[in-house]
């Protein structure tokens, strides 16, 4: 399909941009083998530390560091990232923002919620929240649809004084996501999910050399990445179609009578 054609050269051209990189990568800062949450966030894209949804992830930082952070999801799902920035004993009014980008780096708009604040001076704390809408199977390139993948999360402060740059603070961040289901399913889906450098190992697999070292994010769902067709839309479509068919076989025998009508001559 000619619309799947293009999301695959989209996504090839972010694997093979990745690729020089993949020999040096590392796993993300602050990330540990044990499955605890991590206490460090990534400074740019590519080092953004990897979180699963429903995990808090904690960093320290100072004023006017970018933050990043990256999780996966999938399409039918409706992530909500949430994030408290603990703000210094003294300090002037600041405005901390919190944005949301896609796997192809893509600043996805929030349905609702407030991703941006603003602290007043001496507040201890401020808080944010970006719900994103549903992400989708599959979408026109033209579209700024959400898709299923890696999304980045970026913190940081907008609007400060002088003064107050570079001063300490603490982060926290979790993202979640809602299972929307079959009300959000579209026909069609991606020929791989938009993780960086998936395009690159595709590639090695088809020649058999299997190297996985080439993909830069190795997050990706509990249950794994569906495939895109399946959704409990087709269980509502099945069922429709059952009643349907009741609702005709019912209707003939109301309306078919008892038999022939008694005017009728037996030789007819």
């Amino acid at each position: 399909m000619r619309i799947t054609r293009v999301l695959s050269t989209a996504l090839l051209a972010l694997g093979l941009a990745a690729g020089p990189a993949a020999a040096d990568s590392s796993p993300s800062p602050g990330a540990s083998d044990d499955g605890k949450a991590p206490t460090r966030a990534g400074t740019s894209f590519r080092t953004a530390t990897e979180i699963d949804q429903g995990q808090r992830a904690t960093a320290s930082g100072s004023t006017g560091d970018y933050l990043y952070w990256s999780f996966p999801a999938d399409a039918g799902q409706r992530p909500t990232v949430a994030a408290t920035v603990k703000l210094p004993a003294s300090h002037g009014t600041q405005t901390w923002q919190i944005d949301v980008y896609d796997g192809l780096r893509r600043r996805q708009s929030c349905q609702y919620g407030a991703a941006t604040r603003t602290a007043a001076q001496g507040t201890s704390s401020v808080e944010l929240a970006c719900v994103l809408r549903t992400v989708r199977a599959w979408s026109e390139p033209w579209a700024d649809d959400p898709l299923p993948g890696t999304y980045y999360v970026r913190l940081t402060v907008v609007d400060l004084a002088a003064g107050d740059l570079g001063q300490p603070v603490s982060a926290e961040v979790r993202a979640d996501s809602k299972h929307i289901g079959g009300a959000a399913a579209v026909d069609g889906s991606l020929a791989e999910p938009l993780v960086p450098g998936i395009a690159v190992k595709s590639g090695a697999e088809k020649d058999g050399d299997g190297a996985k070292s080439a993909v830069l994010s190795s997050i990706e769902p509990d249950d794994g990445w569906s495939s895109g067709w399946w959704s409990d839309r087709w269980v509502w479509t099945g069922i429709g179609g059952v009643l349907a068919a009741l609702a005709g076989i019912g209707g003939y025998a109301l309306t078919r009578g008892s038999g022939r009508p008694s005017r009728v001559p037996p030789n007819a």
